[in-house]
Formats: structure tokens, sequence, C-alpha cells
């Protein structure tokens, strides 16, 4: 666990790889019997998610990357117009400033996405940088050429031999100049117009096809060197006319980063477009709505678990592709941790599993929390029955997990339609995203929550045109339901909104009334009913049947949101080890590297490192020793003591004789070792050089001395 939070998220593929492997169910799990089982589900479950998350992302991803497809054809096209106002704009470099958020991680996605529906359909000469590659001018222009020509790009004279022996793919090499590449584009388009003879086609397809854009990518602006930046604008500007170049630039921050970057003389040679992407908060919202609150996939997580995703996507990043790494954790830790999981997946398997289940199984069926609550509530004999009786136990747990199911299958419809109610509402008494409502439905019975009863006392208020229109709301939500419960549900509400509309042609507002009375006899009879229903508080017809619709939705919520914990077995699709994910996704590597120091064993496994009290052997790595021996002294470290107090130790390690002549001298190789684990000490942040004295190091660390 420390080991992959020294990593944070970018440790997380190294602890997937090892878990979504069969050998990992295998190993340390009470019940090898079921692992196989329990190993496939796992994989299908994780390929499900997989799948519909890359769906979804690229549906949320399609606006705006079809509006970039559109800007790059129009660029195109418009270099081939020739009045005046065109060929002005053609004089500069068509650019695209995609706004894409802080959400780091979710942009490579994004870019991928971009570059290949760029090649699909616009142009096969697209190339992606990034700032941490081009750290010069000379490799900007280096890797935009590789990428462009597939080819090696020879920077000096010298590194030519280096790059052709161990690139792969080379054929020839070419020096790194905007002119070759246009040279190489001139041929290229040149070749693509004579390839295909004797088709007849439109003047402007022909043209889009013979010159299509050199787009490029910058994925992390904010990230480039300025100076690199301005330099390569102004070069590709003097080539505008030669080579259609088309910039992409990826954007964190602020649209008014370009123009902390560039001057005005550098940026007025860009036409710029400015493309806004979905948010991240946004795409959260849609990806915890389509993906988490459905029962299409039987794994669920608990309240905890769902708030310390959140927290980290929240607090950390605002990565919605880590808050999926975080989610998958969760359904591998699950899978391995609980043997009972094996009835996690579509009920038809479930049910066949039941019939499988073998005799450990069944005993902690019975050990689970919730299933004892249930047992509990049975007569004596039932009770017997399903302490021994195995047969008993599996039929029983079928049905069960029918129940579990069909709970799930009523559970989300019905939170959508509180949500549709309540979101509205001023002040938002239940939370204005739907995760905020599933939060509180998951922590207890949200009908004993004070908010809901705020937020039904604020329901009443609304006029009848925004009640009908949320109920209408909910019809739309409980058609899409095939449970038979929502069926029935969905005609009752029908039956409301009927009569909600009947209203209208039935009934007469007393003050409509008043205005078609000429008599004064029946004006004054008039206000005196009204008067008389005042005081005696009678309620309207619309205020009877609003009511009875508010008390419709009140008993649909206390049927069907109850929380996971009433319902028997739910512990074989929750998992609750909301410590676990959290040890997992905050990274504490200070923690772990000193408890790796401290305790070599605990990584290494070594039977020669176990140590009782506490010591490091003389048998750990340099730097364990070292650093041991640095906790021993104060403020100010003494290096030459230091080495010496190193040598002795690895002498005593090595068997030598202490009182031989040669015991404590230092040679050469040991004077390396340790020159290297403090290099090390040094990298990590435990020492650092100092001026005070120039044979010693200061020490960075508490305790010891």
């Amino acid at each position: 666990n420390e080991t992959i939070s020294v990593g944070g998220f970018s440790g997380i593929k190294l602890l997937m790889s090892f878990f979504a492997t069969e050998s990992y169910f295998v190993q340390g799990c009470e019940d090898a019997e079921s692992s196989e089982t329990r190993f496939r589900l796992c994989q299908e479950l994780w390929d499900k998610i997989k799948t519909d998350t890359e769906v979804l992302q690229d549906e949320l991803n399609r606006k705006i990357l079809d509006s970039l497809l559109d800007f790059t054809r129009k660029c195109s096209s418009t270099r081939q117009n020739s009045d005046w106002a065109s060929q002005m704009r053609a004089s500069e470099i068509p650019t695209a400033a995609l706004m894409l958020g802080v959400n780091i991680p979710d942009h490579d996605m994004t870019f991928q996405s971009l570059s290949d529906m760029l090649k699909q359909s616009v142009s096969p000469h697209v190339a992606s940088v990034q700032a941490k590659e081009c750290g010069a001018l000379k490799h900007l222009m280096k890797k935009v050429l590789e990428r462009l020509m597939d080819t090696v790009v020879v920077v000096d004279d010298e590194d030519e031999e280096e790059n052709v022996e161990t690139s792969p793919r080379v054929h020839r090499s070419v020096h790194c100049s905007l002119g070759i590449l246009c040279d190489w584009y001139a041929a290229r388009t040149k070749k693509s117009a004579t390839g295909t003879p004797g088709k007849k086609r439109s003047s402007q397809v022909r043209d889009e096809q013979q010159q299509p854009p050199v787009v490029i990518i910058f994925k992390d602006l904010e990230a480039f060197n300025p100076r690199v930046l301005q330099d390569f604008i102004l070069i590709c500007s003097q080539y505008i006319d030669r080579l259609p170049l088309t910039f992409i630039f990826g954007i964190a921050t602020s649209p008014s980063t370009i123009q902390h970057m560039l001057p005005h003389s550098v940026s007025s040679l860009l036409c710029i477009e400015l493309f806004q992407s979905l948010s991240c908060t946004q795409h959260l919202a849609t990806v915890i709505d389509k993906l988490i609150l459905t029962s299409h996939i039987a794994f669920k997580l608990n309240g905890k678990v769902m708030q310390v995703l959140i927290g980290v996507f929240l607090y950390h990043d605002f990565s919605v592709r880590n808050f999926i790494k975080g989610l998958q954790l969760a359904l591998l830790e699950h899978f391995h941790s609980q043997p009972l999981s094996v009835l996690c997946c579509k009920k038809k398997k479930a049910l066949f599993n039941v019939t499988q289940l073998s005799k450990p199984n069944l005993d902690r069926i019975r050990q689970l929390p919730s299933f004892k609550r249930y047992v509990e509530k049975q007569e004596a004999q039932e009770q017997v029955n399903l302490m021994t009786d195995d047969s008993h136990l599996k039929e029983l747990c079928q049905q069960l997990i029918k129940d579990l199911h069909k709970y799930h299958k009523n559970y989300y419809p019905i939170l959508r339609c509180l949500h549709t109610l309540t979101s509205s509402l001023p002040r938002y008494p239940l939370g204005k995203q739907i995760r905020e409502l599933h939060l509180i439905c998951l922590a207890n019975s949200v009908w004993e929550n004070e908010d809901y009863q705020s937020a039904m006392k604020l329901v009443k208020m609304l006029a009848k045109g925004e009640l009908v229109s949320l109920l209408q709301k909910c019809v739309e939500i409980l058609q899409l339901s095939k449970s038979k419960k929502m069926k029935n549900a969905l005609v009752q509400l029908e039956e409301l909104l009927a009569r909600f509309k009947q209203l209208d042609t039935s009934i007469a507002s007393p003050i409509k009334n008043l205005r078609k009375k000429t008599d004064l006899f029946q004006l004054q009879k008039t206000l005196l009913e009204m008067n008389e229903s005042r005081r005696a508080k009678r309620l309207s017809p619309f205020e009877n049947l609003r009511n009875e619709a508010l008390k419709f939705i009140d008993n649909l919520v206390k049927s069907h949101l109850s929380p996971p914990e009433s319902q028997p077995l739910y512990e074989v699709c929750y998992y609750s080890s909301s410590a676990t994910v959290r040890r997992h996704l905050n990274a504490t590597p200070r923690t772990s590297i000193q408890a790796a120091l401290s305790n070599p064993y605990h990584y290494l496994q070594n039977d020669s490192l176990k140590s009782e009290d506490g010591t490091v052997s003389n048998a750990a790595p340099d730097i364990c020793i070292a650093y041991k021996l640095h906790l021993e002294c104060g403020r100010l470290i003494n290096l030459y003591d230091w080495l010496e107090a190193y040598s002795t130790v690895v002498l005593a390690a090595e068997g030598n004789d202490p009182d031989s002549e040669h015991f404590g001298k230092v040679d050469e190789v040991k004077h390396a070792r340790f020159i290297r684990a403090v290099s090390e000490l040094e990298f990590l942040g435990f020492i650092k050089s100092t001026k005070q004295k120039t044979d010693h190091v200061a020490r960075l660390t508490w305790g010891g001395c």
C-alpha cells in the first residue's frame, strides 16, 4: 500500500496491472475455489466500466471536437478564395485556443481523440507536441518535423549517426528546417493530386484534398518556454504562403495566457478563435449519473467511499480520468477481499452462482451483519433452518438476490424524481447535484432528514405551472424504467397530472367570477362565502390535489429510498473500505520513504534484514545504513565521521575481524558507495549542503539526537 501511495494516481497503473491478474485473486484468498469466477466477473465489470467511460467521454467531447474540425476545414477552404478579406486572413496562421480546464490528466484522452478525428476527416498531417520535450527551439522543430514527415530529423551533424542507429523507423534522415518541410509537403500534395486519375470531383473538394492543412497541436501551452514559442511562430509565419499551417493551443487556465506569453508583434500573426470545452465538474456529474447511478452495473460504492473519490476529485486534480481509476481500484479491492463478490453480477448469473456456493461461502453469508439482522426478524424455527440447512439457505439467498436487484431498479428512478423536484428549489435543501442527494440517501433514511422536510414545505409553495412541469419530468423518468412497481407508479402519476389539467376547465377562480358579477347582492354573497372559507381554512381543489401528489411522492420515497444497509446481502455488491481507497489514492511519499529506509524488510522481504528492536541490519542497502547513522547525529553532520561509521558497519557485515590491521580503513569502493548513498539522501530531501562548514551537511529531519 505504501509503495503505491508514493506515486499517487501515477502508481495506480502498477497497482492495477498487479491486481488484474488471476494469480492475485488466488494468492491471499481463503477460498481459492471461487477465485476464477470472481476474476472473470471482475474482468467483465472492468471492461464494461472502461468501455462505457470511453463512449461517454466521446459523447461529451463530440460537440467541441466537431467545432474544431469545422474550424480547420473552414480555414483550409478560406485559403482557396481570391477575395481581399480571405487573402488578408490567409496571411495569418489560423489558431484554435482550446480551453480545457485544470483537469490536466484528462487532456491526453481529448487530444488523442482530436488527433484521430483530424487524421480521419481533415488532414493526415497532424503533429502533437508537449512542453517537456521542447525545451529549446531546435527540439520543438525536430519533434514537429519528425511527427509530420515520419522520419528522423537531425539537429546537429554529430547527432546524425546516433539517431540513425537508435531509431527503428529510419530510412533516411533530414535536417531540421521548415524549408525541408515545405518541399516534402509540396511533393506529397502533388503525388496525391495525380494519384487518382479518371474521377470527376468538384473544385472545392479537389482543392481541399490536394492541399490539406498541416495541424500542430500544443497540448500544454502554459508550460512552453515563451521565447521558444515566439521564435517558432515567427519562423512559421515566413512560410505561411507555402505551408497551410493551423495551430491548436491547449489552454488549462485562461485565454489571457496567450497575451501574457506572446507580445503583440507575435500574436498579430495569429488568427485566434476561442473554443470552450465542458467543465470538469459537469463532466463528473455526467459520469456519476450515467455510470454509477444506474442498475446496469451490479458493483456499488457506499457513501464513505464515494465521498473519498469525490473529495480527491474536488481537492486534488479535478480529473475524471483519475476518478474512474479510483472506481476501478475499489472494484478490484472488492472482488479480492470479499469472497461473496461472486454474487455481484447480473441477476441470472448471480442466481446460478448461488447454487454453486461452497460450504465456506455459505458460512460467510451467515456471518454477514445484514443477514444476521434479517434472521433476527424471523420466527424461531426459520432461524434454525437458516443457520443449519444449507439447501434452505441457498433458496433464500436466491430470493434475496432477486430483491436486491429489484431494489436497485426502483431506487434510481425515485432518486431522480426526488432530485428533479428539489434541485430547482432555492438554496437547494437536498443539494444541487444528484450525487449530493445520493450520498444523503446512502447515509440514512432521507425522509427523516430535516432538509427533506424543508424541501417538501418549499415544494408546497410552488405555483401550479411549476409543479405540473416538475411532475411531467418525473413521468418521463419513470417511463424509462421497466420495473413493475415503477410502471404502477407511472400510471398513478399520470392520473394525477390529468386531474391537474382538469382543474382549469372544471373550476373557475372566485376572483374571475367577481369580475363577471354586476349585481350588488351577488357580489356581497360571493365576498361573504370567500370570507367564511378563509375562516374555516378550507383548502381549494388545487391545494387538495397538490397535497395528494406530494403524499404520493413521499410514499414512493419511503418505499424505495431506504439506505442499502437495510437490504439483506447488500455486502456482496457494495464496497465499503474507504480507508483502503484513501490510503491508495492519497500519496504520502515521505512517510513511505522513511518506512522503507527504517525497515527495508517490509518491502524487500529478505530474512537477513529482519530486526526485532527497530534497528537496521548491517546487511541492509547502503542508503538504509546511511539513513540510520544520520539519525544519530545532530543538526550538522561531519561527513568524515559519517563515512567512518558507515565503513565500520559495512565491514562488520562482511565478516571482517575487528582486531585486524586493516579493519576500519576505507577503500575506494566503500568510499564510492558512501558518496552514492549520501547523494541519494540529499536527492530525497533528508540532508542538504551548508556554507557554515565545508566538510559538513545539514540535517533536515526530526528525531534522534
